[in-house]
């Protein structure tokens, strides 16, 4: 296991390894065609532009550094706040989590209510450097489990439901997650997200700041490996959910070290951003979709490793506030990713088609 950061700082040949990937036409096109998609969806005016009408003279003007202090007003979960703490959690078959958010001061969460989504990224960022939360979560990955133990426990079954070398319909559903559950701990800054006129809703929030991750466990083609791993990253992250509407993101950058040597320490760049419009209409494909993207490499070398790419549309319920989604897309993991008991036998790339169904309340 190198250390933290091991890979980007002992590293010579940045500007060669940039040049390496840009000549590869396959990382190219793929880097190419994600940019173009994630520029068209995050440039879409209709995921913050209801919400800038909304925001007030007094929400526009940030009345402490960089966060709004309307929060101050009410705590965000009655009694616990005050004690310096509160609890959370999500329910969701691909991530459930569960978490308790530390107060480092004597002040309440900040509520950015209904700002511009850029405007709550830009406030995040400048109050980032002094961490005034300490956040404990703990996280299990239920569609990954269960992908593990229909290997393990019903093989058959499994082994029947592979089209194509590229298609295993259990493994389309369950792929993605390269663990089966997570302990995190996060210091950086939280704010809360509350619609005008309602209460506090659990897991609305969004975080900037610095993230540890460790697990035990690692999983490769829905069997589990042995591996203490450990994740160094910054990030910014949220979910706003209001009856109106809904808006997910993520933007991380780390590292990620493991303790078996047949796995390959990576750095790693990823986003995520997902929007649902429950009053317009789903015909309107940016207005009800999202994206995810992540692109690990070589922490020594900085070559491609994986590819993991989803685009997903939505299909709201507007008196029920849910929605139904469908994700596609694809995982391309480079041969030098495995070695030794772990690696493919013919040295080959591997290219799984991602298939994932799921239920957004």
């Amino acid at each position: 296991m190198a250390g933290p950061l091991g890979g980007m700082i002992y590293h010579t040949g940045l500007a060669e390894r940039i040049r390496y990937i840009m000549r590869d036409s396959f990382h190219c096109r793929i880097l190419c065609a994600v940019s173009l998609f994630v520029l068209v969806c995050v440039g879409q005016p209709c995921a913050y532009a209801q919400e800038a009408v909304l925001v007030s003279k007094d929400e526009a003007m940030p009345q402490t550094p960089a966060l709004n202090t309307r929060g101050q007003e009410k705590a965000v979960t009655a009694g616990k706040e005050e004690k310096g703490y509160s609890f959370e959690y999500e329910l969701d078959p691909y991530y459930t989590n569960a978490s308790i958010i530390v107060n480092l001061t004597d002040q309440p969460i900040p509520d950015a209510g209904t700002k511009p989504e850029f405007q709550i990224y830009r406030d995040l960022f400048l109050s980032s450097y002094i961490p005034r939360y300490l956040v404990v979560e703990a996280a299990v990955f239920p569609m990954p489990v269960a992908g593990v133990a229909a290997r393990s426990n019903a093989n058959d079954v499994y082994r029947g439901a592979k089209v194509s070398d590229n298609l295993n319909l259990i493994k389309a559903v369950t792929a993605g997650f390269e663990e089966p559950y997570a302990l995190s701990f996060f210091m950086g800054n939280v704010v809360s997200f509350t619609s005008p006129g309602e209460k506090h809703r659990s897991g609305n929030f969004g975080y900037m700041g610095y993230l540890v991750s460790i697990g035990d466990q690692h999983i490769k083609d829905n069997r589990l490996i042995k591996d203490s791993s450990v994740e160094l990253e910054w990030k910014i992250k949220g979910d706003r959910k209001f009856p109106t509407h809904t808006l997910s993101w993520s933007f991380r950058v780390g590292e990620k070290l493991h303790s078996n040597r047949d796995i390959k320490d990576v750095i790693y760049i990823a986003l995520r951003r997902s929007f649902v419009d429950y009053e317009g209409s789903p015909d309107t494909f940016f207005k009800n979709a999202g994206f995810e993207y992540i692109f690990d490499m070589d922490n020594r070398t900085l070559k491609p490793v994986r590819h993991y790419f989803t685009v997903d549309k939505k299909w709201p319920y507007n008196e029920k506030k849910i929605a139904f989604s469908m994700a596609v897309g694809f995982i391309w993991e480079g041969a030098l990713k495995y070695t030794g008991v772990l690696e493919d036998r013919e040295n080959r790339d591997n290219f799984q088609i991602i298939l994932r169904p799921n239920l957004q309340f």
